[in-house]
Formats: structure tokens, sequence, C-alpha cells
């Protein structure tokens, strides 16, 4: 990514707050140049997805270039947050990688067939998760080239 350009909108869905940590300094740490906004359940990653309530603000609450979902959340869980975003025409074209725990086949499964772009387990490590944001970055942001209408709604 050259200087010039903007860092990219990644949107973290996370109840964890060691994850919360773990996730934020590993962009860093990999130099992901990101603007990271977090939320920690999943009613509220629609509620930001849709502008609506404390995230009204689009200027505050960009559309990101990229979701990073959990699947165990509270209120809501990232298999129906992943659904709604993949039938709403606004937000499907946004890539959402399942970011979790989880590595039981039917999550996997499901998560795809629900229209998932990804599907990894987290690394338990500071060093094995800096990795898997540097690749996130290398292929979401350099490899791929990201659907143009995304942006266009911010």
């Amino acid at each position: 990514m050259g200087a010039a350009e903007k860092p990219r909108v990644i949107l973290l869905v996370e109840d964890d707050k060691g994850d919360q940590e773990l996730t934020r300094r590993s962009l860093a740490l990999g130099r992901v140049r990101s603007e990271l906004h977090i939320v920690e359940d999943g009613e509220e990653a629609l509620d930001y997805l849709c502008q609506r309530g404390r995230f009204a603000d689009g200027e505050s609450c960009p559309l990101p270039d990229l979701i990073l979902l959990d699947i165990n959340l509270p209120r809501l869980d990232g298999k129906e947050v992943l659904k709604q975003i993949k039938a709403d025409a606004r937000l499907r074209h946004i890539p959402v990688v399942m970011l979790t725990t989880s590595q039981q086949e039917q999550d996997v499964l499901r998560s795809y067939a629900n229209g998932a772009n990804s599907f990894i387990t987290k690394p338990v490590g500071l060093d094995e998760f800096v990795k898997v944001m540097r690749g996130l970055q290398e292929y979401w942001f350099k490899i791929v080239t990201l659907h143009p209408g995304v942006k266009s709604h911010v």
C-alpha cells in the first residue's frame, strides 16, 4: 500500500477483551495500515454496519473494507450477523472473515454456506496472530481487488 493511501477500515466484532487487544497489537506489530473499529456483540455489529443508533455518524463510523467476525457473540451470534450482512445489498460486498476459536466442521461449513469469505481459527500466541494479520493485509488489501461499491457508501 502506498504512503498516500488511506488506511483500510477493519471492523472487529469480538466480545473478548483479550482477543480485542491481541488483534489491535497484532495489527500494529504487523504494520498493517488500518483503522480498527471494535464492536462487542452481534447487535452492535449490525447497528454499526447499518449506521444507526450511536453509530449513525458515517464520518466516525465508516463502512469497513473488511469485517473480522467472531462466531460466539452475545445477543446475536456471528452466524446470524453473517446471514444478515450477506442478505443486505449495501453490505454483501464487504469481505467477512470468520475469526474464531471454533474448529468444528459444522461451523466452517455453515459459515461458508452463509457467505463467509474466509474462516480462520484464532492462533493462541502473539507471534502467530501477527502472521495472520500480515497475511490478511497481504491478501485482502494487496492481492484481491475489493468491490469498488463498498467505499461509495461511506
